[in-house]
């Protein structure tokens, strides 16, 4: 196909090479001056493929008047500016359901690790501290109380893994779904009180903002933890690190951060928290299944005017 496609950010070689060998693909990155580059030639792309991580902002879509489509590697399209795409016009694809599993399974991992302190009981060992003593008691994790933010896909999934563990499960989002038996609770400060674990699988954006607030963190109370798989920026995170440092709540396992790859400095001292590189879904066989979607969302498009799985 003679098409231009605008790359942002890499793909697996692989993904590379198969879109390379169907379209004319040009990778940002590759230019020192990006806005020198989009000014004199940005009208020549008709497609943009991207990440969930780097999104499209106002300033790129705006550069790239030819557009009409955005095919992203990811669920969250938080960093894709959706209404200007919806008033240019520009379709929007993601990957979903294809990274629920690889999700909540590091999310349930997480709250065993929490819960157990079994990253901190691994550098325990490493730093021969064994010998010294025993290493201090955790938190039971079967039979607790298991709140879940968002019981999309991987909420969902993330109760199917609490199932096998006799956890009690309740959740909180924008509506009741009726689809499942689990109790819904009309208040997320309720859910925290409940909960022994907090976990949040909730899609990000300015709606969810802040969501999990000072007063929901400190409703966790001390026995409680909190376990974020979802987006940095629906934590207070000021009012996390203040409820960790003062042990005002139990702990924590983050995977994502509001301003990644920064990790508050406070947090990499603490024993009472797990920090992950934002890598729920990086499997080979997740990341595989996202980019063979990409490729297809394009095909399609670019061969009947349709995305498989479109967010516009």
């Amino acid at each position: 196909m003679d098409i231009r496609i605008l790359q942002v950010g890499h793909f697996t070689p692989p993904m590379e090479a198969a879109l390379a060998a169907e379209f004319d693909v040009h990778p940002l990155w590759k230019e020192a001056d990006t806005g020198a580059f989009l000014a004199h030639r940005g009208h020549e792309f008709a497609a943009l493929t991207t990440t969930g991580l780097i999104g499209a902002d106002t300033a790129l879509i705006e550069s790239l008047p030819a557009l009409k489509v955005i095919a992203l590697r990811g669920v969250g399209c938080d960093k894709i500016d959706l209404d200007t795409a919806r008033r240019r016009g520009v379709a929007v694809s993601n990957t979903p359901g294809v990274l629920t599993d690889c999700v909540a399974d590091t999310a349930f991992a997480m709250i065993l690790c929490a819960g157990r302190n079994l990253c901190t009981a691994d550098r325990f060992v490493r730093r021969g501290a064994w010998v010294q003593g025993r290493f201090p008691m955790g938190t039971r994790v079967s039979g607790k109380r298991l709140g879940i933010v968002g019981l999309g896909r991987i909420g969902q999934a993330v109760a199917q893994r609490a199932a096998g563990f006799d956890m009690h499960v309740r959740y909180y989002g924008t509506r009741r779904n009726p689809e499942v038996s689990h109790v819904y609770e009309q208040s997320l400060l309720e859910l925290a009180r409940w909960a022994d674990f907090l976990v949040i699988t909730a899609a990000g954006g300015p709606g969810t903002y802040h969501l999990v607030s000072a007063d929901v963190i400190a409703a966790l109370g001390p026995e409680g933890f909190l376990v974020n798989a979802a987006r940095g920026s629906i934590v207070d995170e000021a009012a996390l690190v203040d409820a960790l440092v003062h042990r005002r709540i139990a702990g924590a396992a983050l995977d994502v951060f509001e301003n990644e790859p920064h990790v508050p400095d406070a947090l990499l001292g603490l024993d009472n928290v797990v920090l992950l590189p934002h890598m729920a879904s990086s499997t080979t066989e997740t990341f595989k299944a996202m980019e063979d979607l990409v490729l297809e969302n394009l095909r399609s498009f670019f061969r009947n005017g349709r995305l498989i799985t479109p967010v516009l």
